[in-house]
């Protein structure tokens, strides 16, 4: 089998996550996070919506990244960002990270808003 290494230019590809952390780049974020493709930083969760409404025009999709398990996020959250034309992929945590970085791969218009993994005591 050939392994060819995916390169990104100078966009941010998510490197990793574990409980309560994501890797983007060289960093390491804790918490809940909003990743694109030039930037990354803490995000209040889903009732934090002015972060994503901020991408509009610079994105196509975004993925909710819900923790570990999958989960709905409030309409309330949604129905405002699908209004203005950006998709919303809900999953959990490691699949956006994984979804993000292969469309980031291809050159896509999107984002990441990620809930953590679960820390364990």
């Amino acid at each position: 089998m050939r392994l060819t290494e995916i390169t990104y230019g100078q966009a941010l590809a998510i490197e990793g996550y574990g409980p309560g952390f994501f890797r983007v780049g060289t960093h390491v974020l804790y918490g809940s996070n909003l990743v694109t493709p030039w930037g990354a930083g803490p995000w209040g969760g889903v009732e934090d919506i002015d972060p994503v409404i901020a991408l509009i025009g610079r994105i196509d999709v975004l993925f909710v990244g819900t923790g570990a398990e999958i989960a709905q996020v409030p309409k309330a959250f949604r129905a405002p960002i699908e209004a203005a034309g950006i998709g919303v992929e809900v999953m959990n945590s490691p699949a956006a990270c994984r979804t993000y970085n292969v469309l980031l791969g291809e050159g896509r218009r999107i984002a990441a808003a990620l809930l953590p993994m679960p820390v364990k005591a």
